[in-house]
C-alpha cells in the first residue's frame, strides 16, 4: 500500500492529507489565531501566594498572570499507582511556593475571558505511545486497554526499555499502543529522552518568566504520530516548514528524513490528489458509493448515523445479490468516511437488511478489515437481526464538519426550513392574534420575497378573507434581507 502525507502551510493555517493509493483517507487542520497554550513549557515567577485559596497567581509572560492550585503542585507522595497526579491531596500553598519565587510549570487550560491559564508542576512529555512524566515515579497503563495480558505485556516492555535507556521518571502507555510492537516503543522511548534532554538545558537557560517549551505544531507532530515506516513520502509545500521538519527528523526519527520533499510547484498540493474537492465532499450529507448506491450521513448531538442505501443500483442477478454488493461497497466507504471526517464517539450504522447469514459475515469481515487501518481506536459491535452495527470510536480532535462549518443562522442547525405556505399561515394567525388584543387602523406584514410573493398569488384570496373577517387593511413589505422563516406584523 502507497501511502503519502501532503502538508499544505498558509500563514493562516496548516493542513494535513494523509494519502493512501492516491486516495485521501484523513485531514487535519490547525489555525494559528485557535492555537493554544495547553501542553507549553513555562518558567513562571510566584506573583501572589494566596492561603484563602490554597492558589497562586504565576507569572508566566502572558497577559494576564496564570492560576496554580495547591493539588496542581507535583511532590512526594502525589502519585497513585497508576502514575498520575493524585487530586485533593495537598500540603498547605504557603509550605510549598514562596513570592517571587520560581517555578517550572506546564499549561493545562488555556485563559478563558478574564481568568488566567490554569498550571500544573507535573510535566508530562506526549509521544504517539507513551507520555513520559519526568518528575513522576511509577509506570501506569491507560484504563482503556482492558485485556489483562496485554497490560502486563505493555508495562513489562515499557519498564524493560526505561531501565535501559532513560533510568529516572514515570511513564503512561497511552490507549494507541494496545498493538505496538516493541521496536515502536523503543523509538518512543528515545524520541522522549532527546526532547527530555533539550528541556533540562532550556530549564536551566530560560530567564522567568518566560517559555522554554511550546508544543510542537500540527505539521511536527504529523511527523512525530504518523510517519512511520508504511508512509513513502511526505511533501511540505512551505520552505520554512520543510527546514523544520528534516531538522525535526534528524534528530529524533533519522529513519524518515530521506522520505521528506519540498514541494514547489505552482500547483497548489493539495489538488495533487484532489483533496480540496475531497474536503468539499466530505462536508455533504450523502456519500456516492461506485455501483450506484449512497450512504446519508447525519449527526446528532448523542451518534452520528449512517444508513445505506441501493440507490440506482439494481444488480445483474437477483435482488440479494444487489444488497450484499452494496453493503460490501458501502463498509470501505464507512471506514474511509469515519476517517476523513473524523467521526467519533458512537455510530450505527444501517446496512441493508440481507438474509443470506454468510452475506452478513463477509460484510461485517470487510467493516472490521477496514477498521483496522484506521490510527484511532475503534470497536465494532455484531450486526442485530435489522442490519444494525454500533461503532465506537474515540475522539481525539474536533471532527472536520465542526472544524470548519457553523450551525445555519437560517435554520439554526434543523437542517430544514418551514415552508413559505407554513409561514404565511403562521402570519395569518398573528394577524388575528393581534386584532383581538389591539385596536389596529392598519397591519404591515414585513416578510421575505418568497413569502410576500405566495400571498399576493396563492394565498391571496385567504389574505383578502381576513381582511374582511377583521374589517382592517393589510399591507405587504418586502424585506430582501429576511429569509424564508423571518416576518414582522406591525400595527399602524
Amino acid at each position: 500500500m502507497s501511502e503519502e502525507v501532503l502538508i499544505n502551510v498558509t500563514p493562516q493555517e496548516t493542513r494535513v492529507a494523509t494519502v493512501e493509493n492516491g486516495v485521501l483517507q484523513e485531514v487535519q487542520i490547525e489555525r494559528v489565531k485557535y492555537r493554544g497554550i495547553v501542553g507549553n513549557i513555562y518558567k513562571g515567577r510566584v506573583v501572589r501566594v494566596l492561603p484563602g485559596m490554597q492558589a497562586a497567581f504565576i507569572d508566566i509572560g502572558l497577559e494576564r498572570t496564570a492560576f496554580l492550585h495547591a493539588s496542581d503542585i507535583m511532590h512526594r507522595g502525589d502519585e497513585n499507582h497508576n502514575g498520575e497526579l493524585e487530586t485533593g491531596h495537598s500540603e498547605p500553598i504557603h509550605s510549598l511556593l514562596a513570592d517571587g519565587e520560581e517555578v517550572v510549570v506546564q499549561a493545562l487550560k488555556d485563559p478563558l475571558g478574564s481568568k488566567g491559564a490554569r498550571l500544573t508542576t507535573q510535566i508530562s512529555i506526549p509521544a504517539r505511545f507513551l507520555v513520559y512524566m519526568p518528575y513522576g515515579q511509577h509506570f501506569g497503563v491507560s484504563q482503556k486497554i482492558e485485556d489483562p495480558e496485554d497490560r502486563e505485556r505493555l508495562r513489562q516492555t515499557v519498564a524493560q526499555i526505561f531501565e535501559n535507556e532513560i533510568q529516572q521518571g514515570g511513564v503512561i502507555v497511552r490507549t494507541a499502543a494496545e498493538s505496538a510492537a516493541e521496536e515502536e516503543l523503543r523509538l518512543d522511548v528515545n524520541f522522549l529522552q532527546k526532547v527530555w534532554q533539550r528541556l533540562q538545558q532550556r530549564i536551566e537557560t530560560v530567564v522567568a518568566p518566560g517559555l522554554i517549551h511550546e508544543d510542537i505544531p500540527l505539521a511536527m507532530r504529523t511527523m512525530r504520530d504518523v510517519v512511520r515506516s508504511d508512509v513513502q513520502k511526505v511533501r511540505i509545500d512551505s520552505r520554512e516548514t520543510y527546514n523544520k521538519a528534516i531538522n525535526f527528523a534528524k534528530d529524533l526519527i533519522p529513519e524518515v528524513v530521506d522520505r521528506i520533499e519540498y514541494y514547489p510547484g505552482e500547483r497548489p498540493i493539495f489538488d495533487l490528489y484532489s483533496v480540496e474537492d475531497e474536503i468539499k465532499r466530505a462536508l455533504d450529507r450523502k456519500v456516492p458509493i461506485k455501483s450506484g448506491g449512497h450512504l446519508v450521513i447525519d449527526r446528532t448531538e448523542a451518534m452520528t448515523t449512517i444508513d445505506v442505501n441501493t440507490g440506482a443500483y439494481i444488480g445483474r442477478r437477483n435482488l440479494e445479490e444487489t444488497l450484499f454488493k452494496t453493503n460490501l461497497e458501502a463498509a470501505q466507504v464507512i471506514s474511509r468516511q469515519l476517517r476523513l471526517r473524523n467521526i467519533g464517539g458512537i455510530i450505527i450504522i444501517d446496512f441493508i437488511d440481507m438474509k443470506d447469514a454468510e452475506h452478513r459475515r463477509q460484510v461485517m469481515r470487510a467493516l472490521e478489515k477496514s477498521l483496522a487501518r484506521d490510527r484511532t481506536k475503534t470497536f465494532v459491535t455484531h450486526m442485530s437481526p435489522l442490519g444494525l452495527v454500533e461503532v465506537t470510536r474515540k475522539r481525539t480532535r474536533e471532527s472536520l464538519e465542526l472544524t470548519l462549518c457553523e450551525p445555519c443562522s437560517v435554520c439554526d442547525g434543523r437542517g430544514v426550513l418551514k415552508t413559505p405556505q407554513t409561514v404565511c399561515y403562521e402570519i395569518f394567525r398573528e394577524i388575528l392574534r393581534e386584532s383581538r388584543q389591539f385596536d389596529a387602523k392598519e397591519f404591515l406584514i414585513i416578510a421575505s420575497q418568497i413569502v410576500s410573493d405566495m400571498l399576493l398569488d396563492e394565498e391571496a384570496t385567504t389574505l383578502a378573507d381576513l381582511q374582511g373577517f377583521i374589517d382592517t387593511p393589510v399591507h405587504l413589505q418586502v424585506e430582501a434581507t429576511y429569509q424564508q422563516e423571518e416576518y414582522d406584523v406591525v400595527l399602524l
